[in-house]
Parts: structure tokens; sequence; C-alpha cells
């Protein structure tokens, strides 16, 4: 089996080092007979996507360079949350490729409790994303209750004028285009 590790640490400064992930998943790789085709290594916080060697490597999933992705554990392939964990491990999935977490075991496409797995994170990423909403919806009020307003500024308009030249055949679109109104600040004027 064609094996690529993946190895991250948060700190770029020389106080973490990603050796001691990479030797252990060297080892196992050679204890179970497989090829390691790559390492991928990021020395950057796990928050965000926005990887070098964490976005090659999905590139090179895609292209099937690679038949699975080790990684040490899953606070190591990332930290971005629940439902994204879950979008990047079933997007390795689409692109043939399977996964699995050194230290847990339980996390590994190629095991018997690969759709349980996948079954409860995709749970839990819904109550993540419920979650979010509720937040979001909660500081919304919060900022409303504290008088701020919300949305995009109203633009004042001198509908005078936009009645004269609506008068004059424009279409609500020549209008926009007219006066360099949105179409929608157009419309909205009319109401």
């Amino acid at each position: 089996m064609r094996i690529a590790l993946y190895a991250r640490v948060s700190k770029d400064d020389g106080t973490q080092e990603t050796e001691n992930q990479l030797q252990e998943l060297r080892e196992f790789c050679q204890r179970s007979g497989w090829t390691i085709e790559h390492e991928y290594v990021d020395r950057m916080s796990g928050k965000t996507a926005n990887r070098p060697q964490f976005k090659r490597m999905f590139d090179d999933a895609a292209k099937r360079r690679f038949d699975l992705v080790l990684f040490w554990a899953l606070d190591r392939f990332t930290r971005e949350g629940v439902l994204e964990t879950l979008n990047h491990l079933q997007r390795l999935s689409a692109s043939g490729v399977g996964w699995r977490s050194y230290q847990e075991a339980y996390f590994d496409s190629c095991g018997p409790f690969k759709d349980v797995v996948v079954s409860l994170m995709a749970t839990l990423a819904k109550m993540e994303r419920l979650r979010i909403g509720e937040r979001t919806k909660a500081g919304l009020q919060r900022a409303r209750r504290a008088g701020k307003i919300l949305g995009r500024p109203r633009v004042d308009v001198d509908t005078v004028k936009l009645c004269k030249l609506r008068d004059g055949g424009l279409s609500f679109r020549q209008l926009a285009a007219t006066t360099g109104y949105s179409l929608s600040t157009i419309v909205r004027s009319f109401a």
C-alpha cells in the first residue's frame, strides 16, 4: 500500500518538532509492509485548511499518488472543527484515498468501524452547525438590543430625480445604469 504521512506542529519557532510524529509513523509503515510515497509537514496552526502541505496533500490525493493518508492524531490533521474535519475526510474518500489516525485506531477509513465513525462525526458536525447558527442568532440579537443597525447602510436616493427619469421612460435597469445606484436600491425607492 502506498502511504502519505501528514505531520503538523503549531509553531515554526523551533520549540516544536514533527520528527517525533514522523519517526513513529515511519516505523508503523515499515511494520505494516507499507511504502511511504510522500511526507507532508506543516509548521503552523491547524485551525485553517490554508496550509501549504495540507493543500498539496489534497492535490496529490486527487491524482491518486497514494492510497492512504496516515496522521499521528486527528488534532494533528486539523483543528478546524467537526464539520470541516468531516469534509476533509470525505474529500479524501471521494478521491479514492483512505485515511487513518495512528493514535486513534477508531479513525480508520479501512477499519470495520468506518461507517460508525463517519456517522458519528456527521452527527457531531450537524450539531456543531446548529450551535454555530444559534450563537450567530444570539450575537445578532445582542447587537440589535445594543442599538446596532445591521446590514448594509441605506443609500439616500433623490427620489424626485428618479421619478422624473422614470417618467421619461427609463426602466429600473436603465435608471440604475444612469444614476449609479444598484438595481435593488432603485426598486426599493419605488416600493
